[in-house]
């Protein structure tokens, strides 16, 4: 390998050196720096002092106070607090309004719909597919929103699966589960 020429650079507008710098050699534009300033002299000896009175006793003294209980909440301060977890009013609100305002061009809402599809699902299959097509929706919504909070959408989701629980359920299947009579 051929060996690289060592360089340097010289600002503009400064002359030549007559001869290449020496290692360690301080190109001429540049200023040695100043000599480092030497230490202060050491103060008088640790046993030349005058000790002080010796330090007190130190004491601390602690006053522990129970702090206030607030008051338990009411009955509709918790009820607002729990509903509060599945959504804010407003979303409940655009929730259940996008649920049962008729969709355009069908006179229906989207409740509505599911809820004649699993009447029509019990008509054809019997109760037990129709509460199981409406209860899955239902359960699944129920733990998203339980996990994750509610929103627009998923407060949606439960209001038209509370129309298809309402499309499933007959009043006479409290008597059929009673007493097993069948109409």
């Amino acid at each position: 390998m051929a060996e690289v020429p060592i360089t340097r650079l010289i600002p503009p507008g400064a002359p030549l050196p007559e001869r290449p710098p020496e290692p360690d050699e301080l190109p001429p534009w540049r200023q040695a720096p100043p000599p480092p300033v030497p230490p202060a002299p050491p103060g008088p000896p640790a046993w030349h002092q005058v000790p002080g009175p010796p330090p007190g006793p130190i004491e601390v003294h602690v006053t522990l106070l129970p702090l206030p209980t607030p008051p338990d909440p009411t009955r509709w301060e918790r009820l607002r607090a729990w509903l509060g977890q599945w959504g804010s009013p407003w979303q409940a609100a655009a929730a259940l309004a996008l649920a049962v305002v008729p969709i355009p061009w069908t006179g229906h809402s989207a409740a509505s719909t599911w809820a004649w599809m699993v009447a029509e699902a019990r008509a054809e299959w019997g109760p037990q597919q129709a509460y199981a097509l409406a209860g899955v929706p239902f359960a699944l919504v129920l733990i998203r929103i339980s996990r994750h909070g509610g929103s627009v959408r998923r407060l949606f989701v439960l209001a038209v699966a509370i129309g298809g629980l309402a499309g499933a359920a007959d009043p006479f299947d409290i008597v059929t589960i009673i007493t097993g009579v069948h109409r």
